[in-house]
């Protein structure tokens, strides 16, 4: 296979939304060569996974967006990962397995290979186990063998470590090093960016969202934050000190006039005619400099034009004394939905505003137990519990605004008002308010959960994968909300930034339990 077939080229592409028109991208140029690893960050709705989409086939975008300009991938195999697995109704693992010609021509060997690379057991390709049973991690496992089995010429992939457990995301991290065919890809874990990606494309959307922007580096990760940040301090430094001087040179000017004002006013009238023009003649020179520094001006350094990750925090009052009992959770047994056993005798006690959270392999029963946790919790009355899921549509009805959803659909004045005020200091444009929670991006719905917990003034949160929807941008910010936070946190997450720095307590869940964890101890 020739390189030039490995090459994807995007020359002078622009996408924007069919609904408001408000644009995505504007003029992006790049090529993606073999070897390359590129990661798509920005923050939350900026159109990342739009990009991909449409790389991957338009006809996933063309309910929404409109584009122009080009995409040369004719000729090239592209292996395609979505965010969201879609609709699988009641196909088992194998009858989807058949639907990829790649799996029907693949030889034993190759399936085991595969199967072995991603820890699975090769009967799982021939499972009539429901798709819809699997735990997020495996069904993203699943889709990545059979990609593997294309042998694609590039590699798309939207959030291919949503879910992964820690044994898998190492597993993710030595493919993409590995990989000799081109990636372009999306992850909100800053560890595997930092780790895997050497170029990054920055999405933002500046303005309230009215100017695209796009910056292309050929660096790593945390290379690009740095120079980026340095970049915006240095920029911000200059037009401060721009403006301070110019604030001076305003000062002097002021002064000179109203020195030169009160001279004429004070001369007598005798000596008017004389003493008049002299203070004329200063006047207009004063006059001229004030010009000269009104030109100046516009050579000032701007304040740089950046988008930030903007989430309210939250209130001290949401806290808990450290004697409170939240949880004495005694369960013999552990149960999926379909009455397989997943662990036996599971204790989990809490107390007060500890932040706990739970690890462990796809497929365990981690988002069982948290929603067994969840419905214990919620009823209580000494407590104020909120449940955010990995699916988001299992608790909130998506067909809601974000304003009906932050208000309860109650329409109360004061709270709208209230939930307004905060939707736009986190940058929602009117139109975006307007819309159903469906039509929002993952990230973009995460914030509006965290915003409806903190409006409500929740003190114990039980989170599954809280970070898996925000920009590695915005990640940072949260975490460091949820460490200040007063309240109790019970979570389980894989992302290894959110488990270090949120994670008091570490516990591991195995088929025989909870158990401190060996990895974060």
């Amino acid at each position: 296979m020739s390189q030039i077939r490995k090459t994807l080229q995007i020359n002078d592409l622009s996408i924007a939304m069919k609904k408001d028109l408000r644009p995505l991208l504007s003029g992006l140029r790049l090529s993606l060569q073999p070897g390359d690893r590129m990661a798509v960050i920005g923050e939350e709705g900026d159109g990342k996974s739009t990009l991909v989409k449409l790389i991957a086939c338009p006809a996933l975008v063309e309910d929404y967006a409109q584009w122009s300009g080009t995409i040369q991938a004719g000729g090239l195999v592209l292996g395609y990962l979505p965010q969201d697995m879609g609709d699988v109704g009641g196909l088992t693992c194998y009858e989807l397995c058949c639907r990829e010609p790649a799996f029907l021509d693949a030889s034993p060997g190759e399936l085991a290979g595969e199967a072995s690379r991603l820890g699975l057991p090769v009967e799982f390709f021939y499972a009539d186990r429901p798709v819809a049973t699997l735990s997020g991690g495996e069904k993203v496992k699943l889709q990545l063998a059979l990609l593997a089995l294309r042998r694609p010429d590039v590699w798309l992939l939207d959030e291919p470590s949503n879910d992964l457990d820690l044994a898998t995301l190492e597993w993710l991290e030595a493919f993409l090093l590995g990989c000799e065919a081109p990636v372009l890809y999306i992850s909100h874990d800053e560890t595997l960016l930092e780790r895997t990606a050497n170029a990054i494309l920055h999405i933002e959307q500046l303005r309230r969202k009215t100017l695209p922007r796009w910056t292309l580096a050929r660096t790593g990760y945390r290379q690009y934050v740095d120079q980026r940040l340095a970049h915006i301090a240095k920029q911000t430094q200059l037009a401060r000190k721009d403006r301070a001087e110019d604030r001076k040179r305003q000062e002097k000017i002021r002064r000179m006039e109203q020195k030169v004002q009160h001279d004429l006013d004070a001369i007598r009238h005798a000596d008017r005619d004389a003493i008049g023009r002299l203070l004329k003649k200063k006047m207009k020179s004063v006059k001229s400099m004030e010009h000269r520094f009104d030109r100046e001006r516009e050579d000032m350094a701007e304040f740089p034009d950046t988008e930030e990750a903007i989430l309210v925090g939250f209130d001290s009052a949401a806290a808990l004394p450290g004697g409170k009992t939240v949880l004495d959770l005694v369960l013999p047994a552990l149960r999926s939905p379909e009455g397989g056993l997943l662990a036996e005798n599971v204790e989990l006690h809490v107390r007060g505003p500890e932040h706990l959270c739970v690890t462990g392999r796809n497929g365990v029963g981690k988002t069982t137990l948290l929603r067994h946790i969840a419905g214990e919790l919620l009823p209580r009355t000494d407590i104020k519990a909120a449940y955010m899921p990995q699916d988001y549509g299992e608790t909130v009805d998506l067909s809601q605004t974000p304003a009906e959803y932050l208000t309860d659909g109650s329409g109360e004045k004061a709270r709208l008002t209230q939930a307004k005020t905060y939707l736009g200091s986190m940058k929602y444009t009117p139109e975006e308010c307007s819309h159903s929670l469906a039509a929002l991006s993952g990230g973009q719905r995460a914030k509006l959960f965290f915003l409806k917990m903190i409006l409500d003034g929740n003190n114990v949160l039980v989170l599954d994968e809280p970070t898996r929807n925000f920009s590695p941008l915005s990640g940072p910010v949260i975490r460091g909300m949820l460490r200040e936070f007063g309240g109790c946190v019970i979570s389980v997450s894989h992302d290894r930034k959110y488990i270090e720095e949120v994670g008091e307590r570490v516990l591991e869940l195995t088929p025989q339990g909870l158990k401190e964890s060996e990895a974060y101890r």
